[in-house]
């Protein structure tokens, strides 16, 4: 087993065409080709991360945080990311990070932590947008059926629980090719007018390249006549947050003792209680001050997150209660959930869950 053959169970999770404009993911440090030992999985990539996994005899480290996120101008080893980029490279370790890819996955971080939570009627709390294409494709009539299975089989036509979709429409097509053509209906030079089918097809964006390849495929034209347009439907699958229900509704102080429990987490903080049950919850593992508005507008009883600053309690505005966990201990699962993952896509192979608590930040 090579490192592609992990990276492509990983995006088959998590794509990275979802991944957020600012981040940095995917192969990180090391040679895609590279026969695999081991895989070790670990939240952030530290030098204690680095040390673990030469024990453990893996030389593949799947970690949730990029280690390399702005440009490294220098290898000195005067920072901590130098130091691990050198350490991974004299030992040929490689890195894989998912990050934002796995925030905005339907079976991700947030999807996690409406497990650890059991809440009910999980939804994506902050759809991301244009993810869905639309291609149309004009092909001969008796040709169609064959090309529209051809392109479910690869992918396109999934809206929301549904599969198979299409729209079609017969019509007259025309084509008159030059004296450098070689038209597989018809004659060059000649006007030729052919009973077309008009197939519209819609496909998530990450898809293209496949999709793609199958339309010129299986095609019989020598110019295969296509459109793309990327659609603003919403995607029910892909985004970033969640929201669902607890099974009974609970009192405030219930609820974060509740939240300690499940989360794993000693301290709370959190804005002025409302003197109300929570019932519909509201999450974002990480960073997540950006999503106060988009949790409020769903009616949320509670939004749980991380880093919130001073001014961002303020935002609860007496509508929401605001709680953050802890920006590690929002994420703390995600390794769970890896391991879990690939245990299952790879039953012949170590996935070693990491044992370094990389935490940086302590409670006294």
């Amino acid at each position: 087993m090579i490192v592609q053959d992990v990276m492509n169970h990983l995006e088959a999770l998590s794509p990275l065409a979802y991944a957020e404009d600012f981040d940095n993911v995917g192969l990180l440090v090391g040679n895609k080709n590279m026969p695999i030992t081991g895989i070790l999985v670990t939240l952030d990539t530290l030098e204690a991360v680095i040390d673990e996994a030469i024990e453990s005899k893996c030389n593949l480290i799947v970690s949730f945080h990029p280690i390399i996120f702005k440009g490294l101008k220098k290898l000195t080893g005067k920072t901590y990311v130098e130091r691990v980029v050198m350490k991974a490279i004299k030992h040929d370790i490689a890195i894989y990070s998912m990050h934002t890819a796995l925030d905005n996955a339907l079976k991700g971080v947030n999807d996690m932590i409406v497990n650890q939570l059991e809440l009910l009627n999980k939804q994506i709390l902050i759809p991301q947008a244009q993810t869905i294409k639309k291609l149309t494709t004009f092909v001969p009539i008796n040709e169609a059926e064959k090309l529209r299975q051809s392109l479910f089989n690869a992918g396109a036509g999934s809206i929301g629980n549904y599969n198979d979709c299409s729209f079609n429409v017969d019509g007259i097509g025309t084509f008159n090719g030059n004296e450098h053509s070689n038209p597989t209906i018809g004659e060059k030079g000649r006007t030729h007018l052919e009973k077309e089918t008009q197939i519209n097809i819609t496909y998530a964006k990450h898809l293209e390249s496949q999709i793609l390849q199958t339309l010129f495929k299986t095609h019989s034209y020598e110019e295969v006549a296509y459109e793309i347009t990327t659609l603003e439907n919403k995607n029910q699958h892909i985004g970033i947050g969640m929201i669902g229900n607890l099974k009974a509704p609970m009192t405030e102080k219930d609820f974060l003792s509740y939240v300690k429990n499940k989360m794993n987490t000693k301290h709370i903080r959190h804005s002025s209680f409302l003197n109300k049950n929570i019932h519909k919850v509201a999450v974002l593992g990480g960073s997540g001050s950006f999503a106060i508005e988009a949790a409020k507008n769903t009616g949320a009883d509670a939004f749980i997150t991380a880093d919130l600053k001073y001014h961002d309690f303020f935002m609860a505005e007496n509508s929401i209660l605001l709680v953050d966990i802890g920006h590690y201990e929002s994420e703390q699962h995600t390794k769970n959930l890896l391991v879990a993952y690939l245990t299952k896509k790879i039953t012949n192979f170590a996935v070693v869950l990491s044992k370094t608590i990389t935490n940086p930040v302590k409670y006294f």
